[in-house]
């Protein structure tokens, strides 16, 4: 099955290159990056998918974009059952964090002031971010050793999550919000 895999949750691509592999002949599935991170990223690569999907009747489904910066982590690492934390910047204060073992989401992404990380991740996690210009310091400091550095997420990354862990896929994917809507 040909898949195309888009991910856009850092909205760092603008060249164009955000994709696995432009050639959308005979595509049967789209696997899109649902977040967080870009607002306008996250948005415009769920149209594209879901525009594509309706004129050519083919798949859409979401992974976190955490999960491609998991993917990336263990492949770099070269360790199969890797205890990490994905964890980003939400702003205000906060952060975004998804726990995983392996290629298993352990827990999905939620969100703790930033003065609780020590205490939201588990002893045995090694630490990455998507945000590394924003918490990387923050990171350093309160994780050590543990911290990785920095990860931008990948429609790569996507790809090998998915291909290792296909049960997480979701239908109909919708970004993920870490805070309601303003009115």
């Amino acid at each position: 099955m040909k898949t195309l895999y888009i991910e856009r949750s850092t909205g760092a691509s603008r060249d164009g290159n955000w994709v696995n592999d432009l050639d959308l002949d005979e595509v049967e599935r789209i696997v899109v990056g649902t977040g967080p991170g870009s607002f306008a990223g996250i948005r415009s690569a769920l149209a594209f998918a879901q525009g594509y999907a309706l004129g050519k009747s083919c798949e859409v489904l979401g992974l976190p974009s955490a999960c491609a910066i998991a993917a990336q982590t263990i492949e770099q690492s070269n360790n199969r059952t890797m205890h990490l934390a994905v964890i980003g910047d939400a702003r205000q204060g906060k952060a975004w964090i998804a726990l995983f073992s392996g290629y298993a989401m352990e827990r999905e992404v939620f969100q703790v002031n930033q003065s609780e990380l020590s205490e939201a991740v588990p002893a045995d996690c090694r630490v990455t971010t998507p945000d590394e210009q924003r918490i990387g310091a923050l990171l350093a400091e309160t994780f050590g050793e543990r911290y990785l550095g920095g990860q931008t997420p990948t429609s790569d990354g996507l790809r090998r999550f998915a291909e290792a862990a296909p049960e997480i896929l979701k239908p109909e994917p919708l970004p993920i919000y870490l805070n309601p809507a303003v009115r």
